[in-house]
């Protein structure tokens, strides 16, 4: 994702960050886009588990048939 982005644009893009938000709002911008990937993570991994538990249930339902029909 970032393979072109060396040392050299690191600091040109921190550099535009402390520009636009300024030095007192960096830890608050930073935490806020913490607590979204965070957030974001979540919600990818509990789809992940629904998806999960949707595939457990239905294994389950497909063993419990031949036993009904025996």
């Amino acid at each position: 994702m970032l393979r072109g982005v060396g040392p050299t644009e690191l600091l040109i893009i921190l550099a535009i960050v402390v520009i636009i938000f300024g030095v007192g709002r960096l830890p608050e911008v930073g935490g806020a886009l913490g607590r979204s990937i965070r957030d974001f993570k979540k919600a990818v991994q509990g789809e992940d588990d629904k998806a999960k538990a949707a595939a457990k249930e239905e294994a389950k339902k497909e063993e419990q048939a031949p036993e009904a029909e025996a």
